[in-house]
């Protein structure tokens, strides 16, 4: 047992994190305390994304890198598995300029453009070329 001004001294040069944790024990939200995705945390996003999240793209998860949705830097972003999406480097690329995906309560991902248009992808015509339509 400490008492409480000892308590308040350990505090002052501390962090405070949230421990979620799958159920195979593997944290699954590291907080703020971590940039990196681990290994296991990872596996979790390419479970559940199974390829790049941008619209219209199908980049296997071993193409992707996993992106803080909510900018770990800039906007406070968690290190989590709900803050992380899958994306290959080209849609990486476009998502640190400008572009955006967010994930729905459904589980499903939109994009966005800059100018707030969203991307949405149509099945592909007969003659095989994807259709895409802004709105």
């Amino acid at each position: 047992m400490i008492s409480a001004a000892r308590a308040r001294w350990l505090a002052c040069d501390s962090t405070v994190s949230r421990v979620v944790m799958g159920p195979d024990g593997q944290l699954l939200d590291l907080g703020r305390t971590h940039r990196v995705v681990p290994p296991h945390l990872r596996r979790a996003v390419e479970i559940r994304d199974r390829h790049c999240a941008f619209a219209g793209c199908d980049a296997p998860s071993h193409w992707c890198d996993v992106h803080h949705v909510l900018e770990w830097l800039a906007h406070d972003g968690d290190t989590s598995l709900e803050n992380s999406a899958l994306l290959c480097e080209r849609h990486h690329t476009k998502v640190h300029h400008g572009f955006r995906v967010e994930r729905q309560p459904d589980g499903r991902w939109r994009t966005w453009r800059p100018d707030d248009t969203e991307i949405v992808v149509f099945p592909l015509a007969s003659d095989g070329v994807e259709l895409t339509r802004t709105g």
